[in-house]
């Protein structure tokens, strides 16, 4: 059974191979029961999340992460996982996957592929809200998928955006500090947000006609990043209907008859399907809500795995 360090895990995962392996991999599908949530303390809102998914004939996989938001304010990470891989066969183990890295890459290559779908094609202006370990790679998986001109970075920690923008313009990225976001949201065509918000931060009406926003940090039923006028705006459309269940950006909402779960125009699977419609015209306004799925990490450690087995040919479970 082989390990893969976070290192190897990235280089594994270049966004211009993990993209169309997601879009594959959403649309076949494959056995994802709901993830399990277990509470480790709810005052500091640690929790433990096992998020199983297979294909019959091909691969099993269960992501265990470990949620601990208080971390950040010790500089550690808040996620911590690892993803452990089988053949679902035969049971027989083939790998532990770094599940930091590879949830780090699926993460925004999923966001990334939505806007596929839902940017206007023409977008220049990308707005990143979170600096940290998930944010500091939208930028990158977003230009795999549009021609991105300028990126604003904003965080709650200035040095943060500051360090990302001093990368990104390594990369040769035209990148700059958004200092206020307020004033930043209205010249951005796309957004993605990956904080750990328990508050709004968007506030809808700055959206400007046309504007894709993209929110993916927001995974339990007391954190949100968007308020209500994004989602009254704007058109809904969300990873997996867990969304619906999991994260406060919509659970909120719904319990205040903001929106009712008929707002979901649909799954990015439905998109990948071609099972709906995408963006419809330049002045729509267009919402990504993603708490992350297991049939996701499946693709993501699919593609992990067939880097480390294709030299020396394909066992039984090669592919997913």
């Amino acid at each position: 059974m082989y390990a893969v360090s976070a290192e190897e895990t990235a280089a594994a995962l270049p966004f211009g191979a993990l993209i169309p392996a997601l879009r594959e991999g959403l649309a076949r599908g494959a056995v994802t029961p709901p993830r399990h949530h277990h509470q480790i303390d709810e005052t500091a809102g640690s929790t433990l999340l096992l998020m199983p998914s297979w294909r019959p004939g091909g691969l099993l996989g269960v992501k265990l992460v470990n949620v601990f938001p208080e971390n950040s304010a010790s500089g550690r990470p808040a996620l911590s996982s690892a993803y452990v891989l089988a053949s679902a066969d035969t049971g027989e183990h083939l790998g532990i996957i770094d599940g930091n890295e590879l949830t780090r890459r699926r993460t925004v290559a999923t966001a990334a592929l939505a806007s596929s779908y839902l940017a206007r094609p023409d977008s220049r202006v990308h707005l990143v809200v979170g600096a940290g370990h998930i944010g500091s790679l939208a930028a990158e998986a977003h230009a795999a998928v549009l021609d991105i001109r300028t990126v604003l970075v904003h965080d709650q920690r200035r040095e943060a955006a500051a360090a990302l923008v001093a990368r990104l313009r390594e990369s040769s990225v035209d990148a700059h500090v958004a200092d206020d976001l307020d004033t930043a949201i209205p010249r951005a065509d796309v957004i993605s947000c990956a904080t750990l918000a328990t508050s709004p931060i968007i506030r809808g009406e700055l959206l400007t006609p046309g504007t894709h926003l993209d929110l993916v940090g927001s995974f339990r039923r007391d954190m949100r990043e968007a308020d209500d006028t994004c989602l009254t705006r704007g058109s809904l459309y969300v990873d997996s209907e867990i969304a619906l269940d999991e994260s406060g950006d919509l659970t909120q909402p719904l319990v205040d008859g903001i929106i009712t779960r008929d707002a979901v125009v649909a799954t990015l699977p439905q998109l990948c399907r071609r099972e709906a419609l995408g963006r419809r015209d330049d002045h729509q306004i267009t919402v990504f809500k993603a708490v992350g799925t297991a049939l996701a990490d499946l693709a993501a450690a699919a593609l992990v795995h067939r880097s480390r087995v294709q030299p020396a040919g394909r066992p039984p479970g090669s592919s997913a």
